[in-house]
């Protein structure tokens, strides 16, 4: 039975992506026009996220730091590019009590400018190197257009901001945390994505280039879901971070930087979750298993207790549902709310030796022997959901995938069943220009060392540079 309170995704997504939301309450608005609350359910969505990402940048030698949210307008105007790419979204602070500011300060709307001023002084010889750096904080960009997780114009990250001897070091570290982001998302979060550099149009303000996440959600619209740039020495002259050298001369420093958001969890929501709420990978659940004792049968909670202390012995996050409220009551909110496994047991199947297990997923109930394996029924189980929730995913996305050469095939697909476009791409902006006139459908990434679908770019016909994934994005 459909969720009364959760709109039918085929008939209007955005409003159903709203609905899940406030359903599983994950997030709710604020009284501060643009800017949202977390609710307990999605900050402990962001607190997994944090904790796995946490650990695989610390296994690869990263270090957490905090710097100021408050950035001097004189320090930004230094890399003439991010000034440029990030004012129009600035928040500025021209007030501190009642004094004016003798110079404005921006919000921190991303923070290349202060580790790049903080580097400077403390990078002096090539022993101090590398610097690798991360810092887990909120970020503000004045976005027009708000919507939960996707864009606020207050929300969560991380940003990595790393510091090398030489140009192949930095390089590699770009490549490497782009493969982290990748691992992150597909056996974690089970979100096939598909990696690659963005063009010169869509780079991050001031990168050399830019290597991007990029995830196709359930409505075929493309949700750009990380990021890694690789700076060179551009910063690194901007702010003048130079180092002596092996060879005892003073040279430029070449720098990173990298970053994901709750925008994570946005993408979860539109590629999991279900007219009946929120659908959770086991990887990334906070909560995996539910334990519904039905009736107060002693028998009934002793199981329960024994099979809650087995689960939670063996690392697998459960809890017992002990309140007042009726069993359908408890199986549609902790459905809702996305528990990946639900254990139902009542006093009539004991009596037939048997407990009931619901899978999320899927909404199938399994019935096993009382006396079973718990844990490694229950391990078993939960694998499997994570391996359906990628596979379903994958090949939803490879259904909404298509190669095209002509314009007219562009648009039809844009219009009609939207996905991730393969095209051939001259690598002049105007082209890219005219392919965003097509329901603003803009390069998703370039695909190198794959092989080429034709000769001839899209919108020209002239001679082809790019295998370019495209796509309309959130």
């Amino acid at each position: 039975m459909k969720n009364k309170a959760i709109t039918d995704r085929e008939v209007d997504f955005a409003k159903w992506y709203t609905d899940v939301v406030k359903a599983a309450k994950l997030a709710d608005y604020s009284s501060v026009k643009g800017c949202c609350i977390l609710e307990p359910n999605g900050y402990a969505l962001w607190e997994k996220i944090q904790s796995v990402l946490d650990k695989m940048f610390k296994e690869t030698g990263h270090q957490n730091v905090y710097l100021p949210m408050f950035i001097p307008e004189s320090l930004m105007r230094k890399e003439s590019e991010l000034i440029e790419g990030f004012a129009p979204e600035g928040a500025w602070v021209t007030q501190g009590g009642k004094n004016t500011l003798e110079e404005r300060l921006i919000v921190r709307p991303t923070s290349e400018t202060l580790f790049s001023d903080y580097y400077a002084l403390k990078v002096k010889s090539y022993r101090d190197l590398p610097k690798l750096y991360n810092q887990w904080c909120n970020v503000v960009r004045w976005e027009k257009e708000t919507r939960p997780f996707l864009r606020t114009r207050e929300f969560l990250w991380q940003e990595g901001h790393t510091v090398h001897e030489t140009e192949k070091e930095a390089k590699e570290e770009t490549l490497k945390m782009l493969n982290i982001y990748k691992k992150f998302f597909e056996e974690y979060l089970a979100i096939p994505v598909i990696t690659g550099r963005k063009t010169e149009k869509e780079k991050f303000a001031g990168a050399e280039y830019t290597y991007t996440v990029e995830a196709l959600m359930y409505n075929g619209v493309a949700l750009q879901s990380g990021t890694s740039h690789y700076f060179g020495q551009k910063f690194s002259k901007a702010y003048d971070i130079k180092f002596l050298n092996r060879n005892n001369q003073l040279e430029y420093a070449y720098q990173t930087s990298w970053g994901v958001s709750t925008r994570m969890i946005g993408g979860l929501i539109m590629v999991h979750s279900d007219e009946n709420g929120l659908v959770l990978p086991p990887k990334i659940a906070p909560r995996q298993v539910v334990i519904v004792p039905i009736g107060d049968d002693e028998k009934v909670l002793n199981l329960s207790n024994q099979i809650l202390e087995k689960l939670k012995s063996a690392g697998i996050v459960t809890f017992a549902d002990l309140t007042e409220k009726s069993p359908g009551f408890k199986f549609a909110e902790h459905e809702v709310n996305g528990i990946p496994v639900r254990i139902e047991i009542g006093k009539r199947d004991l009596e037939n030796n048997l407990i009931t297990l619901a899978r999320r997923d899927t909404r199938e109930k399994i019935n096993v022997d009382a006396n079973c394996d718990i844990v490694e029924v229950v391990k078993n189980l939960l694998d499997d959901i994570q391996n359906n929730l990628y596979n379903k995913a994958l090949k939803r996305r490879n259904e909404l995938t298509y190669d095209c050469k002509t314009l007219e095939e562009v648009e039809k697909i844009m219009n009609t069943k939207p996905g991730f476009v393969r095209a051939m791409w001259c690598g002049e902006e105007a082209c890219e220009l005219k392919m965003k006139e097509i329901r603003g459908t803009k390069s998703r990434c370039i695909l190198e060392n794959e092989k080429p679908i034709s000769d001839k770019c899209v919108v020209c016909g002239k001679k082809a540079k790019h295998l370019v994934v495209w796509g309309i994005q959130y």
